[in-house]
C-alpha cells in the first residue's frame, strides 16, 4: 500500500471509530429516562435494567468478536468493517421504535454481533503501522474514541431535551449508515493477499482465541491487565447518567455536556499526551502512570459533593489516557503480522468479558447504595469499586512489567 492509501486508511478508521463511539454514546443521556418510561421503575431499579442491557451486548460481542477477527485475517479488513457498520446502522433504527424493554434487549443482542468495529479497526492500525509507531497510532484510535464521546453525549443530550428519548437512536443510525457510504467509496484494503491465512474454527471462538494469548505469557498477563482495567472502565457507561441524576439532579443536557467534557480531555490525552510521553518515558512507565491516575480519579468521582467538581476530576483523568494504547502497543509488537486480527479479536472478547461483569457490578452497587431509603445511602459506591479494581490492574501490570525486564536481561 502506498503512502496516500495509508493516510486514507488511517483517516477512515479514525472516522469510523469516532462515529461508532458517537452512535453508542449518543443514547447515554436519554437511557435512564427511556427505561423509566418503558418499565415504570424508580431510578435505582432502572439502573439495574441498564446494566442488563449492556451485559446482553457484551455477551454477544464476547461470542462473536473472535469470529469477526479471524474473518478479517482471512478475507481482509474492508468487507468485515463495512458489514459491521451496516449492522449497526440498521440496528439503531430498529431500536428507535422500541415499544417495550424486550425490544431494546433484542436490539442490543444484534448490535453485539456486529460490535467488532473497534477490534477490526485496531487490526487496520497494526497492518499499516511500523512497530515503533503502533502505540501512538493506537492512541490515535483512542482519540477518535474520545472525540466520539464528545459529539455523541452532547448531541444526544440536546436531541433528548428537544425531541424526546427516541431522537438520539435515529441520529445514531444515520451516523453509522453515513460512515458506511463513506467507507464504501474511500476505504482501501490494508491486508494483502499474501499475508492472509485460512479461516479456522478453533481460532474463531472465544476460547480458542485465548490459546493465542496462553502461548505468550507476557501477552497473556497484559491481557489480564486489560480485562481488570476494562471492568473498572465500565463504570462510565453503566452509572454516570444515573449517578449524576441522583446526586446532582442533572438533566439530559447536563449529562451530555459532562460526558462531552470527558471526551475532550480523553481526546487531548490520546492525540498529544501519548505522543509526548511514550518516546520520553516508554510504554511501561506511561501505562503504569495512567493506571495510577485513573484509580485516583475514580476515587475522587465517588467522594465529590458538588457537580462542578466533576469537571476538575475529568481534567485530572487526562493522564489516564496513556494506559490503554501503551499496553496495546506492547502486545501488538509481540505478535506476528498475520495474527494481528486474531490478537485484536481476543482482546475484544476480553473487553466483552469486562463489559459483562462491569455493568452488573456497578449498577448493582448503585441499586443497593443509590436508593434514598438504603441502610447506607452512598450513590458514589460504584466509583469507589472502580478505583479498587484499577489499583489491582496496576499491581498486576507491575508484576508483568517486572517479568518483561527479567526476560530482556536474560536475552541480552
Amino acid at each position: 500500500m502506498n503512502r496516500a492509501n495509508h493516510k486514507h486508511a488511517l483517516a477512515f478508521v479514525f472516522i469510523t471509530v469516532l462515529i461508532d463511539m458517537a452512535g453508542f454514546a449518543i443514547i447515554m443521556p436519554v437511557l435512564p429516562k427511556l427505561i423509566v418510561e418503558l418499565t415504570g421503575e424508580n431510578l435505582a431499579n432502572a439502573a439495574l435494567w441498564a446494566g442488563a442491557l449492556m451485559t446482553s451486548f457484551a455477551v454477544m460481542q464476547f461470542l462473536f468478536a473472535p469470529l469477526i477477527g479471524n474473518l478479517s485475517d482471512r478475507f481482509g479488513r474492508r468487507p468485515v468493517l463495512l458489514l459491521s457498520l451496516a449492522g449497526f446502522g440498521v440496528n439503531y433504527a430498529l431500536m428507535a421504535f422500541a415499544p417495550t424493554l424486550a425490544w431494546l434487549f433484542l436490539g442490543r443482542l444484534v448490535a453485539g454481533i456486529f460490535g467488532a468495529t473497534f477490534s477490526t479497526a485496531n487490526a487496520f492500525i497494526a497492518d499499516i503501522s511500523p512497530p515503533e509507531k503502533r502505540a501512538a497510532n493506537f492512541g490515535l484510535m483512542g482519540a477518535a474514541f474520545g472525540v466520539g464521546f464528545i459529539i455523541g453525549p452532547v448531541l444526544g443530550g440536546l436531541l433528548g431535551n428537544e425531541f424526546g428519548t427516541r431522537a438520539p437512536f435515529f441520529a445514531a443510525s444515520a451516523l453509522a449508515l453515513l460512515n458506511l457510504c463513506f467507507g464504501y467509496f474511500v476505504l482501501p484494503e490494508t491486508l494483502p493477499l499474501q499475508k492472509r491465512r485460512p479461516f479456522e474454527w478453533r481460532r474463531a471462538n472465544p476460547f480458542g482465541a485465548f490459546a493465542h494469548l496462553a502461548a505468550r505469557p507476557v501477552v497473556l498477563g497484559l491481557a489480564m491487565v486489560m480485562l481488570i482495567f476494562g471492568i473498572a472502565h465500565q463504570v462510565y457507561p453503566s452509572v454516570w447518567a444515573f449517578y449524576t441524576i441522583e446526586k446532582f439532579a442533572w438533566s439530559e443536557r447536563d449529562i451530555g455536556l459532562s460526558l462531552g467534557a470527558v471526551g475532550v480531555v480523553f481526546g487531548i490525552g490520546q492525540i498529544f499526551l501519548i505522543r509526548w510521553a511514550i518516546p520520553r518515558f516508554g510504554e511501561i512507565k506511561s501505562a503504569a502512570f495512567g493506571l495510577l491516575v485513573l484509580g485516583c480519579a475514580y476515587l475522587a468521582y465517588g467522594l465529590i459533593t458538588a457537580g462542578w467538581q466533576m469537571y476538575l476530576v475529568i481534567l485530572l483523568s487526562m493522564f489516564s489516557s496513556l494506559a490503554g494504547p501503551a499496553i496495546n502497543g506492547i502486545m501488538s509488537n509481540r505478535t506476528a503480522e498475520d495474527e494481528q486480527g486474531e490478537l485484536q479479536g481476543a482482546l475484544a472478547s476480553i473487553a466483552a468479558i469486562g463489559a459483562i461483569i462491569g455493568p452488573f457490578l456497578f449498577t448493582g452497587l448503585f441499586g443497593v447504595f443509590g436508593k434514598k431509603d438504603a441502610a447506607i445511602y452512598f450513590p458514589g459506591a460504584p466509583f469507589l469499586g472502580a478505583s479498587v479494581i484499577t489499583i489491582i490492574a496496576l499491581v498486576v501490570f507491575l508484576v508483568v512489567a517486572a517479568k518483561m525486564r527479567r526476560d530482556h536481561k536474560i536475552a541480552e
